[in-house]
This record gives structure tokens, C-alpha cells and sequence, in this order.
């Protein structure tokens, strides 16, 4: 589906691009896309020579359910000191937080097609376990214990 845009991108930044196809929600439920694009990444890393790419010049990228893939791969090879360290990560309107979907940026953004907060909601529950019937929690934001909720506020709130 991205193979257009990631050409354009190779062409227009004279690099070479890597798209991973992984397998996808909800037939392929949580870890198997996280592992997928981890495991490509880990062998790019590793053969780094057999591509012509320079070790330091590395960027890891994705957009919606790829940028979420991005920042958990980034932060996993963030302690690996046998490859090569990360140049950037680009993250492309991605899906980092399932705690509240009532905070600024969903409601300003609930009605933006494509990706209404409400369908939102149903792709993270499809992500991490298959079964979108608790959408209606999640959106309420019921599905968080209080205790989490509060542990979390320092980097999930308004403010």
C-alpha cells in the first residue's frame, strides 16, 4: 500500500527505503507486527553492509499503526550497543497513547475523516487483542483503573 510514497521518498532523498509488510490486526493480533518490523530491522541492521548504507545515516519511520511500530522499535534498539545507533525516527500521525481518547488532540480531531475517534478506538482494541466489543469503555475511558490513570497523568492529561 505505501510502495508509491516510499520510492518517491528514495528518489527524492537519494536513500534506500525499507518498507516492512507485517502482519496485520485483528487476524494478527499483538506482538506479531511489532515482531515482524523488529525482526526486519534487526536483520537490516545486521547485513547493514550488503545494502550500501551508511551505519550512522539510519531512520526509522511509520505512519498511524507504523508510527506506534516506529517509536516501539526505536525505543528497543535504543539500548543495543551491537547495532548501530538510530539517526531519527519519523512518526507520521501515529497511535502512541490508548489511556484517554478524551484528551485535547481527539476531541479537536474526533471528526477528521478516516480517522474518527471513535474508529480509532476500535483499531487499538483490534491491535492489542482482536475484539473491538469494549470500544464504547475505551472511549469513556473506563478501561484504565483509576490507580493507572493517576500513575500516568504526569505524561497522559490535558495538561
Amino acid at each position: 500500500s505505501h510502495e508509491k510514497i516510499c520510492r518517491y521518498i528514495a528518489k527524492g532523498s537519494k536513500s534506500v527505503v525499507v518498507s516492512v509488510g507485517y502482519r496485520l490486526a485483528p487476524e494478527h493480533k499483538y506482538p506479531a507486527a511489532y515482531e515482524d518490523c523488529l525482526n526486519a530491522t534487526l536483520h537490516f541492521m545486521k547485513n547493514i553492509e550488503h545494502y550500501g548504507v551508511d551505519p550512522a545515516r539510519i531512520i526509522v519511520s511509520g505512519d498511524s499503526a507504523g508510527g506506534n511500530l516506529a517509536a516501539a522499535i526505536s525505543q528497543t534498539l535504543a539500548s543495543r550497543s551491537d547495532l548501530p545507533k538510530l539517526r531519527a525516527q519519523i512518526l507520521i500521525y501515529p497511535g502512541l497513547q490508548a489511556l484517554d481518547f478524551n484528551l485535547p488532540s481527539y476531541q479537536q480531531n474526533r471528526g477528521v475523516p478516516l480517522l474518527f475517534r471513535e474508529h480509532t478506538a476500535v483499531f487499538a482494541l483490534q491491535y492489542l487483542n482482536g475484539d473491538a466489543a469494549h470500544a464504547e469503555e475505551v472511549l469513556e475511558g473506563s478501561h484504565i483503573p483509576a490507580d493507572v490513570r493517576l500513575k500516568y497523568r504526569k505524561w497522559v492529561s490535558a495538561d
